[in-house]
């Protein structure tokens, strides 16, 4: 490991010791600074998701989701390649005991949904190719932006694999996800950018500036109100047009009775800027 990893590594792990959790993250790399957490995956050279990746991804966002610090995450990658998707040399070394599968499955869904299910928006700065797992980890953010070099493929089938297609298809509708599944191909930052799945294709040097401006307007907002949104966004994709907005109705009483809701109020009256409790 070289030396510059190792202290990053060092003064990222005494961070979260100070907030009250240790955690010892090997693939990950993780920081909170103005309410927003940057979570980074690093491991060289293409970011191939084995066990311990996985592992260390939960662990993140697990913290993020009982922190009381951090309102916004922004998931991004070392390196040129921001996840060539599942390792397959670790595949391939798997003896498929009795049981084995199985457990691999729940440990890839778990970190699927640590991240769709973070109680946090999540803003993914796609810093370069995302293929297999990794576009479908891409799918599992809130808020996309992506390097203008950057490509995304699904090359399942041409190993002899298929999944994905729960995901894909909440962003890109059926005929995108299924000719990227059924053909492997490769599509540019800008193609998913023209059918709305992207913010913008960015140059690599304004890609994090430009995901860090946005999550910090994020954490300035009520993060009750930023919370709700995203349990909204998360729970009526599954329910009914009517249900799905009763739902939302029932959050919104709730909200209104907050103390952050109140200070909103007030502030507006008083021509100032809120200064939220989350409360």
């Amino acid at each position: 490991m070289r030396r510059d990893n190792r202290v990053d590594r060092e003064r990222q792990n005494a961070s979260l010791v100070e907030s009250g959790r240790n955690m010892k993250l090997e693939s990950v790399d993780f920081e909170v600074k103005d309410h927003v957490a940057t979570v980074a995956l690093n491991r060289p050279p293409v970011n191939a998701m084995n066990r311990a990746l996985r592992r260390d991804l939960i662990s993140a966002f697990d913290h993020i989701a009982e922190s009381k610090e951090i309102r916004a995450v922004i998931l991004t990658a070392r390196g040129k390649i921001f996840c060539a998707g599942a390792d397959i040399k670790e595949r391939a070394a798997m003896t498929y005991d009795v049981g084995e599968h199985t457990t691999l499955n729940r440990l890839v869904a778990s970190m699927f949904y640590a991240v769709k299910d973070s109680p946090k928006p999540v803003i993914g700065a796609i810093n370069g190719p995302a293929v297999g797992a990794g576009f479908v980890l891409v799918s599992c953010c809130d808020i996309l932006l992506a390097a203008d070099h950057a490509e995304f493929a699904m090359p399942e089938v041409d190993r002899g694999l298929a999944g994905g297609v729960s995901f894909l298809q909440r962003h890109l509708g059926p005929s995108k996800t299924r000719m990227m599944l059924m053909l492997g191909r490769k599509i540019p930052a800008a193609e998913l950018y023209r059918v709305g799945v992207i913010e913008k294709p960015l140059p690599l040097a304004d890609l994090m500036p430009t995901a860090l401006s946005l999550a910090g307007e994020i954490a300035e907002k009520s993060p009750l109100a930023v919370g709700v949104i995203k349990e909204s966004c998360n729970v009526v994709e599954n329910l009914a047009l009517k249900d799905g907005y009763r739902y939302e109705q029932s959050l919104a009483v709730e909200l209104g009775e907050s103390e952050d809701a109140k200070e909103a109020k007030r502030a507006f009256a008083e021509k100032r800027k809120p200064k939220y409790s989350g409360r």
